[in-house]
């Protein structure tokens, strides 16, 4: 039986008809692609030359037995001791993480093209926003460190002031995306532009000021293990201390002390952050899910007509009433200034040696200008060129080993629930380990070099990296997803065809994220022994060259500004 095809279906070919070409990729795409595989040749050329192989991992997996043979039994400190030390951590940490919020939301408001009042200030703030995100806060705490001498407080500022960069820029972001109808409205009934923000703009804000507040502190956290080298007190001083004199059994306790804490605050956090911004039907999930239906019958709710409420008496209320949400409000934000309270009196801030900092401040730039390599050119090129292989590197291996487990970890991807759960619970668990432990435990068992830094920052990239990508695949359009497996294609054929391609554009977004997070990262590792510029910097500020501290800044800020231009243009470019 033959089957006739209409003249108007049959291929433009075969009715003498030309047929289209697909049209050319636009130039743009072409050069991401270019700049991509670029970076994915520098990145295998850092793995090779920085001789990362299985043989190297499986010589240092061979000395695994010696050092759990060094670290067991675990020596923890007297339990009083190990609270103080933990109170004290902590302390730092909330004291940095609500500075950081309190001069970041200001500058965001400046910084938003919503709010601030004119472009220049405008511009002004995003560069103050990417300048304090440029410099480590290991930089900024040895500066401290040298105004104010020892103590909490170059910690705090440290974090405090280099956190303005993610958070910032994020609030600033938020700000940027709100519905602008109230504001309209408080400017059309004569408001003043303070007026506005503060009951226009604030408000709604006000979860994504406290989920970002939250997130910070996670990474704070971490943080404060690293700084404790540069002599911040607290786990990470502890921590240092031990593993510099080599008591390997009070170090890895510490250690395992931090992971533990990180846990803690990453579960808590998280779930106060999903609380926060995730809703499903309205209804809040979590702690204050739990809140709501615990409200119910004991609180007033909302009118939703929105018609005006009225008192007892019959007057229209002119102030909010004091349901449930304002109830929680109150309570989360009395609580927050207490702990901050309590958290300024157990840092032991020393307010005199702030003051005599300040008054100093002059003598102090002095000594760290003009910049000089102090006849280290050679050197500092060369520690530079193998911090950026680190980050080039560790990104490869954090992609290979990411995506699949990413993958696995989403819904719409994963086979089962189950194995969704089970890959989730993995990327927490991963991210809850700081990249300073991971280099200490590689340095300890392949010894001092690039490889334990590469190795560390690779696996510690599993948890962003795959959380990431996880998040992208399950805001993916399940309907493509379902056309493609309605005509017969296998899980990995639509995983290929119908949801990868929804998300490459996101992924290439992610790896210039991470690649951006690895290098900053890689310029830290140093001081432990895991090479790279971090190392000279550290030997600059230990013998007081602080001219040569200065050039390495120099540097360090030359590379990441680069990367982040780069990686700012790309994600701009596929997005």
């Amino acid at each position: 039986m033959t089957t006739t095809v209409p003249v108007d279906q049959e291929p433009r070919a075969h009715q003498g008809l030309p047929v289209p070409k697909r049209p050319a990729p636009a130039a743009r795409t072409v050069a991401v692609w270019v700049v991509m595989l670029g970076l994915l040749a520098a990145s295998i050329w850092s793995f090779i030359d920085l001789d990362i192989s299985f043989a190297t991992i499986a010589s240092g997996l061979d000395n695994a037995g010696d050092f759990l043979s060094r670290m067991l039994p675990l020596d923890f400190p007297p339990l009083g001791e190990l609270v103080s030390l933990t109170l004290q951590t902590l302390a730092i940490v909330t004291i940095a993480t609500a500075l950081s919020v309190a001069l970041s939301l200001p500058i965001a408001i400046f910084a938003a093209s919503a709010t601030t009042p004119n472009r220049w200030l405008g511009g002004a703030s995003r560069t103050l926003i990417v300048v304090l995100r440029a410099i480590p806060d290991l930089v900024l705490a040895i500066i401290f460190f040298r105004m104010f001498g020892l103590g909490a407080l170059p910690g705090i500022l440290a974090m405090g002031l280099h956190s303005i960069g993610m958070v910032g820029k994020l609030y600033a972001d938020a700000i940027e995306e709100l519905d602008r109808g109230p504001v309209e409205a408080l400017r059309a009934a004569g408001a003043s532009r303070w007026q506005q923000i503060l009951s226009g703009v604030i408000p709604p804000l006000l979860p994504q000021i406290i989920a970002t507040a939250l997130h910070r502190f996670d990474i704070n956290l971490r943080t404060s293990v690293l700084l404790g080298y540069v002599g911040v007190g607290g786990l990470g001083m502890a921590l240092a201390d031990a593993l510099n004199t080599m008591n390997y059994q009070r170090g890895m306790a510490l250690a395992f002390v931090v992971l533990v804490l990180c846990i803690i605050v990453e579960l808590i956090s998280g779930s106060i952050r999903t609380a926060l911004l995730g809703r499903a039907n309205g209804r809040r999930r979590g702690l204050l899910g739990l809140l709501d239906r615990l409200s119910d019958g004991w609180v007033t709710k909302p009118d939703a007509t929105h018609a005006p409420q009225r008192t007892k008496n019959g007057a229209i209320r002119t102030s909010p009433q004091w349901d449930g949400d304002r109830i929680r409000r109150f309570l989360g934000l009395s609580a927050a200034a207490v702990i901050v309270a309590a958290a300024l009196v157990g840092a032991e801030i020393d307010a005199a040696a702030f003051v005599v900092g300040i008054v100093d401040l002059p003598q102090t730039v002095a000594l760290f200008f003009p910049p000089s390599s102090g006849g280290l050119w050679e050197e500092l090129l060369a520690g530079m060129i193998v911090t950026v292989q680190i980050g080039l590197a560790s990104t490869l291996i954090g992609v290979i080993i990411a995506i699949p487990i990413g993958s696995l970890a989403a819904r719409n991807v994963a086979p089962n629930a189950a194995v969704a759960t089970a890959f989730r619970v993995l990327i927490v668990v991963v991210r809850a380990f700081p990249e300073l432990i991971l280099a200490i435990i590689f340095i300890v068992m392949m010894g001092l070099g690039p490889v334990p830094g590469a190795l560390a920052l690779g696996i510690g990239s599993i948890g962003l990296l795959g959380k990431l990508v996880a998040d992208s695949l399950e805001e993916t359009d399940v309907r493509v997803q379902d056309a493609v497996r309605a005509n017969g294609a296998t899980r990995l054929q639509i995983y290929g065809a119908a949801t990868l391609r929804q998300v490459l554009p996101a992924f290439v977004a992610h790896i210039m994220y991470q690649l951006d997070v690895n290098i900053r990262a890689a310029t830290l590792l140093g001081i432990v022994g895991a090479g790279g510029i971090g190392f000279y910097l550290l030997q600059a500020s230990r013998v007081l060259q602080f001219d040569v501290v200065t050039f390495i800044i120099l540097m360090i800020l030359a590379v990441v500004l680069t990367l982040e231009a780069i990686s700012a243009w790309v994600r701009r470019a596929v997005i």
